[in-house]
């Protein structure tokens, strides 16, 4: 994985901002340490930071390629899984190689097939390519939007990468908020409206989606989405096809010339990964879990969170032989970690679920480069139980935000009369659900699972997606997630709702198709979300960081919250908030965490609002 950046602008020599690139680049040297290094023609510079996975010599970038005599220049961050079948294409094509890289054939399968040739590729990916010839810039992400890819355009020309960050060290870009970015902030937060850069004028390049531009200006074209069709198989060759695609998939992301690893929760899906790995990686498998100071004293069982992870992960790690890392978070370091993790996003996230996640991605990078996670199951075999239960999946609006009308009330007068959050969430959740691929034959039951699977690949997925990239890769460690291969998405996409539930189960069918591989209190382990900490200490620390933004007068985040409301629930614990801000989890402590991250946020960043 790495970082790249790029700066297009046709009315001068891009050869003299050798400087600008310079600078855009250092910020992204988290996402690729390894190595880093520019390029400047007459009308682009590009900018590229390097984490070495594959070929430490034949991979280096921005890579140059010849072809007809033309030149083609690639910046890629991302991998690709099906690298071996593309480079065989493409030699009988007639293309020749210098290198075992991926790099190499993504650059090659431009050549060949134009802007198709993301069709051909799987894998996660962002990448750019100029094409010095024709003078056009092409750029393409991932079908489900593991990689990410801004940009802004403005009189100063087009800038783009990896990470928000880049575009700010640009001299031309200001970091300016306006009504639209506060609205996704506080109606939707931590989620992002797809395409919203949350600053004014800073786009995302959507997944599945390429863009070309040029001197007669750009063009986004969509490449691929998932297809509603008739589903005809049984449930037991449903069930097979299911294990078969999955196990490929794994497969296929243990490809790595560094150490490779696996996130370990003893839940269902981190297990199945694990299960797999250890049969297939062809040495000790190195297995992590993370948990928190003192996590057995304070834990509480409930709805949400029934049982605590140590006995299943006992398990898995006895039965599959692995050289598992228990790695203990204190509530000290959980806490400072709270401003690495804003300026790893370049936004307010989810508060300690990301500060956590950042401290245990670097505990796994003192051993391994790669890791494979079990992100994006629950969206995709419907694990949530907005999938299932019924005032949650007939509610109008996005089931993970139930909190709309206690957000409001947070804040100030100017902001409460000015944003109407209730009216910009509904006309978000109602965009998203227009766009919904059903099949010829869905009833409607079908179609209101097939909404809602379609809601959380576009929305909750994604959030979680831009979360597992940001804290890994402020890490310089690769998170890998099969679960989100696209080929798996497009056949479970059309399995019945029912059958997802087999058994009764949530993701029963995906439980049905690991029979026979996962220990039997393993498979049938009720669903726990990523563990948070219980500790009494946090609460009172996130107490005293709220207190602390009380007591200065010109705390930021005043512009935009009431302070008398902020006083509350500083006083109340976050208790006073009586629903998660979002999600599940996002409660008491985690609610104070993250207005504190939203201050943070503002006063480092030195946010305009206007």
């Amino acid at each position: 994985m790495c970082g790249i950046t790029g700066w297009l602008q046709f009315n001068k020599d891009m050869k003299q901002e050798q400087p600008e690139i310079n600078k855009m680049t250092n910020t992204l040297r988290y996402r690729g340490p390894d190595q880093q290094n520019t390029y400047s023609s007459k009308h682009i510079t590009f900018g590229h930071s390097r984490l070495i996975v594959i070929d430490p010599a034949g991979g280096k970038q921005p890579m140059l390629k010849e072809r007809n005599k033309k030149r083609y220049v690639l910046v890629y961050n991302g991998e690709l899984y099906n690298t071996d079948f593309l480079r065989s294409q493409l030699k009988k094509a007639g293309h020749t190689f210098s290198s075992h890289s991926d790099t190499e054939v993504v650059l090659t399968s431009y050549i060949e097939w134009g802007s198709s040739c993301v069709e051909k590729m799987n894998g996660i990916f962002a990448f750019a390519i100029w094409d010095e010839e024709d003078e056009s810039l092409f750029l393409a992400r991932d079908r489900l939007g593991v990689k990410p890819l801004f940009y802004t355009e403005n009189k100063n020309g087009f800038i783009f990468g990896s990470e928000i960050k880049a575009l700010l060290a640009h001299r031309s870009v200001k970091p300016i908020v306006k009504e639209e970015g506060l609205l996704d902030l506080f109606s939707l937060g931590p989620s992002r409206t797809p395409g919203s850069g949350i600053y004014d004028g800073i786009s995302e390049l959507k997944p599945a989606h390429v863009m070309n531009i040029s001197k007669q200006g750009s063009k986004m074209t969509r490449y691929w989405n998932v297809q509603g069709k008739p589903h005809n198989a049984t449930a037991e060759e449903t069930s097979e096809a299911i294990r078969t695609l999955l196990y490929q998939a794994a497969k296929r992301q243990l490809i790595s010339d560094k150490p490779v690893s696996t996130f370990l929760s003893g839940g269902l899906d981190s297990s199945a990964l694990t299960a797999i790995a250890a049969k297939e990686y062809e040495k000790k498998l190195h297995t992590y879990s993370i948990d928190y100071e003192d996590n057995e004293k304070y834990f509480k069982s409930n709805d949400y969170q029934p049982d605590s992870d140590q006995t299943y992960i006992d398990k898995m790690k006895n039965t599959f032989h692995t050289q598992h890392h228990y790695e203990s978070i204190t509530i000290e370091e959980l806490t400072d970690s709270l401003k690495e993790a804003v300026l790893a996003r370049d936004l307010p996230g989810m508060a300690d679920i990301d500060s956590s996640l950042l401290w245990f991605c670097k505990k796994i990078k003192q051993q391994a480069v790669v890791a494979l996670s079990g992100e994006c199951a629950d969206e995709i075999f419907g694990g949530y139980p907005w999938f299932y239960r019924e005032d949650l999946i007939n509610k109008t609006g996005f089931p993970w935000i139930s909190s709309l009308n206690e957000r409001h009330q947070l804040l100030n007068d100017k902001y409460r009369k000015n944003l109407n959050m209730e009216e910009y969430a509904l006309k978000r959740y109602r965009e998203t659900i227009k766009e919904t691929p059903y099949s010829p034959n869905d009833n409607e039951i079908e179609k209101r699972h097939k909404e809602m699977s379609y809601l959380n690949m576009n929305w909750f997925m994604a959030t979680l997606l831009e979360r597992k990239d940001r804290m890994s890769m402020r890490a310089s460690l690769e998170v890998r997630v099969p679960f989100a291969d696209h080929e798996l998405v497009e056949y479970v996409w059309n399995v019945p709702s029912d059958w997802k539930r087999w058994g009764g189960k949530e993701k029963g069918i995906l439980r049905k198709a690991l029979e026979g591989i996962l220990p039997e209190d393993v498979l049938y382990r009720k669903k726990n979300p990523y563990p948070k900490t219980h500790h009494p200490k946090y609460t009172t620390m996130m107490t005293e960081k709220m207190n602390d933004i009380l007591s200065k007068k010109e705390a930021p985040l005043y512009e935009i919250m009431d302070p008398s409301q902020l006083k509350k629930l500083a006083e109340s614990n976050g208790a006073s908030f009586k629903v998660p801000w979002f999600g599940q989890l996002m409660t008491g402590p985690q609610l104070l965490a993250y207005l504190w991250q939203v201050n943070y946020w503002l006063e480092a960043y030195q946010v305009t609002i206007k």
